[in-house]
């Protein structure tokens, strides 16, 4: 096997090649999703934001979170129809369903975010706010605060990667989600969640684009946010030690 051939293999199946054509949407289904997207992002972020404000430990945190999921979820299947999508198999048949290939591209973001907090860590200003975020996970129930996590994950990308990809002009798919995403994650008023929201919104938009469908993007995500919950605090010990 032919390491890098296999990985260019890799990255086209995953992230370039789309399995199948774009399908043409009406004006009005269009205006539709934008409409229901805006109306939805104004309550998500709102909502966001109130429930990063919830003191660690509190059980209403948990039920902030899981209201701004109910949120992106409901805002997501009002918006019009969404699609699981499928992704081409090492056969090269467009058979999928892009699990694997979910695993696969969520792990490599999350190491490289684990890698990077060893040495972002180190900077005060970018520390302090991610320290309080993850108090929630270190005072609350880790049981408790990965299911949360987990039905976070699913909301959010059946929304941005669901309603918003499928509301945005056909050049401004990938980015503008992303941004949008993005966007969505200031209020929270850690640099860093947005900057991590920022790349996996690339990710899971291209993703998207290839696929045609949420599946994929979910799966990743989930990879992502689920590593980076228990592995980033043992991650950032690791760069205290070494710097």
């Amino acid at each position: 096997m032919h390491l890098p051939s296999e990985l260019r293999a890799f990255i086209r199946a995953s992230l370039v090649d789309r399995v199948q054509g774009r399908r043409e949407k009406s004006p009005t289904q269009v205006r539709r999703r934008r409409i229901v997207v805006t109306i939805t992002l104004l309550l998500g972020a709102a909502g966001l934001g109130a429930a990063l404000d919830v003191a660690p430990g509190e059980p209403l945190f948990y039920v902030a979170s899981l209201g701004v999921a109910a949120i992106w979820t409901i805002g997501a299947f009002a918006s019009g129809p969404l699609s699981r999508g499928r992704s081409w198999t090492r056969e090269g048949e467009p058979g999928g369903r892009a699990v694997v290939q979910g695993l696969i591209l969520g792990g490599s973001l999350l190491a490289v975010f684990l890698l990077g907090a060893m040495v972002v860590g180190q900077v005060d200003f970018l520390r302090g706010p991610v320290d309080d975020l993850l108090e929630h996970a270190h005072f609350g129930n880790i049981a408790i605060v990965a299911a949360v996590t987990a039905i976070s994950g699913i909301g959010e990308e059946l929304f941005f990667r669901g309603a918003v990809f499928a509301a945005m002009p056909r050049r401004w798919e990938i980015i503008g989600s992303a941004l949008i995403y993005t966007l969505s994650t200031v209020l929270s008023g850690v640099p860093l969640l947005s900057f991590a929201a920022l790349c996996l919104g690339l990710l899971t938009g291209a993703q998207r684009r290839v696929t045609g469908g949420v599946l994929g993007p979910i799966v990743s995500h989930l990879t992502w946010s689920l590593g980076m919950l228990f592995l980033l605090p043992s991650a950032l010990s690791i760069g205290d030690l070494l710097w």
